[in-house]
């Protein structure tokens, strides 16, 4: 599956408009989006990793007063994301190695975290550290089980990939965070597996 996993920034890039029309605006999201901004200061500072079009989840955060940063492999995508919200601050980046120096108040990786291959995903926790400012929430979609799967864009192979539970809560404590809440399957959101976390640290 390797090959597969190699291929996500190209069929992002190649099918972003379709991946835009299978994404669709329904936001329901909210029912995680919420207790995440709970976590949050007035008018914080988040970094959304893997933005896609920046529609809806950006535009709902910024609308509820927070300041994005959105990041995503694909230009296609990210010129969209402008058009949607032109005040956000939109980035063509790759997620792994994403080194923006600067900090902020949540750190999101919904739905795009889980296409990196497992070791990508262990040195992930490093680039949610180092862009999460003290007290910061982070959230996360994952696998419901350790392993890989292939779904579909276009026709083409969709890789995806899943630590097991307890390495997830084990990386999470390493780079200074706690777990706050998790849900395997939440049949609230799509049947995603939803991982909502916060920085310890104080510096």
């Amino acid at each position: 599956m390797t090959k597969d996993a190699d291929r996500i920034i190209e069929l992002y890039q190649t099918h972003a408009l379709t991946w835009v029309g299978q994404r669709g605006t329904s936001l329901w999201e909210r029912v995680w989006l919420a207790p995440f901004l709970d976590l949050l200061p007035p008018s914080p500072s988040v970094l959304d990793i893997g933005c896609g079009s920046g529609s809806p989840m950006a535009e709902y955060l910024s609308g509820q007063g927070a300041c994005v940063t959105g990041v995503d492999t694909s230009p296609e995508l990210i010129a969209i994301a402008g058009t949607t919200l032109p005040d956000a601050q939109w980035l063509i980046a790759d997620m792994r190695t994403l080194r923006l120096d600067r900090r902020f108040d949540g750190v999101l990786a919904w739905h795009s975290f889980f296409h990196l291959t497992p070791d990508d995903q262990r040195r992930m926790f490093d680039v949610f550290a180092q862009h999460a400012a003290p007290g910061a929430a982070l959230m996360f979609t994952s696998g419901p089980a350790q392993g890989e799967a292939i779904g579909d864009l276009a026709g083409e192979p969709l890789y995806h990939a899943s630590l097991d539970a307890a390495e997830y809560r084990s990386l999470l404590h390493r780079y200074g965070f706690e777990v706050v809440q998790h849900v395997v399957e939440d049949a609230r959101c799509g049947g995603a597996t939803v991982w909502l976390a916060r920085s310890t640290n104080t510096t």
